[in-house]
């Protein structure tokens, strides 16, 4: 089965979860308004929902003059990759992190915390940008981002229930409200654990060749993910259906978050860096 093929059939499955949490909350009405909604949500998302991910985190646009040193390592990166130089972010938070968002390489943008940015070496910063524009390269911007908004629709869907829906017209009545408010987030996140994790894996390899050395990104990873365990990026918090986007778990600062996350060990990762370098070099 290709990549393609899967991540198509994971996106429909996240439209049947809206239609599934129609029927409980309102019988076949219900259905066909989730239907719709979710219609409308996936036409909004691959329109619009680059630009709500940006604002969610306060990102600020940045250029040669305002930001030369992340411009200019994006400008060649993207070069290397030859793809189109995409729009740059800068997003104010102590947690070293980045993603990437856009509904095709002519209008991708990535972004990087003020963290990263003060805590990695040049280096490793490269190595962050260059996974990112894999995901560019890739075409994985659009799925992550869409799956983001309607993941984020579905979880206010959910905790609406009760209000649009109530038990009358509910087929199983406030068993189905009930269920639904605490399954269709779940349902989602699982969603968005199957699309994130069988792509951070071919970012990481794709970011290694763009960036030319492993070890770079490898050991970007590991203080990423020592980072994010210690430092809370609260955007994130708010918005913990965007954590996929992210080439590090941003919610890893507590514990619940663990047991569901949407990215793949980031040792297993680290190792298989390490093995295109042919397991050789310094520790980055």
């Amino acid at each position: 089965m290709s990549g393609y093929f899967r991540t198509a059939l994971l996106l429909a499955a996240m439209t049947a979860l809206f239609l599934g949490a129609g029927y409980l909350m309102a019988g076949q009405g219900g259905m066909i308004i989730a239907l719709l909604i979710a219609l409308g949500m996936n036409a909004f998302a691959y329109w619009n929902s680059d630009k709500v991910v940006l604002r969610m985190y306060n990102a600020r646009q940045v250029d040669g003059r305002t930001a030369p040193q992340l411009h200019g390592m994006v400008s060649q990166l993207a070069d290397r990759a030859g793809l189109p130089m995409p729009k740059v972010y800068i997003i104010d938070s102590d947690q070293p992190n980045a993603f990437a968002t856009g509904r095709n390489p002519r209008n991708a943008a990535v972004a990087a915390t003020t963290g990263l940015l003060r805590s990695m070496s040049s280096e490793q910063v490269a190595g962050v940008m260059a996974h990112e524009l894999a995901h560019v390269k890739n075409r994985d911007t659009l799925i992550m981002t869409i799956t983001a908004t309607l993941a984020g629709a579905l979880s206010m869907l959910a905790n609406f229930a009760l209000f649009f829906g109530g038990s009358r017209n509910n087929p199983l009545g406030i068993v189905g409200v009930i269920l639904m408010m605490i399954l269709a987030p779940l349902a989602a996140m699982l969603v968005q654990m199957a699309i994130s994790r069988s792509r951070e894996y071919e970012a990481d390899r794709i970011g290694a060749e763009i960036c030319g050395h492993p070890l770079w990104l490898a050991g970007a990873l590991e203080r990423l993910e020592s980072a994010s365990r210690q430092i809370d990026n609260m955007a994130a918090e708010r918005n913990p259906a965007t954590a996929h986007m992210f080439i590090i778990n941003p919610l890893h600062a507590h514990k619940v978050d663990r047991l569901f996350s949407t990215h793949p060990n980031t040792a297993n990762r680290v190792a298989r860096l390490r093995a295109m370098a042919g397991g050789a070099g310094p520790r980055g």
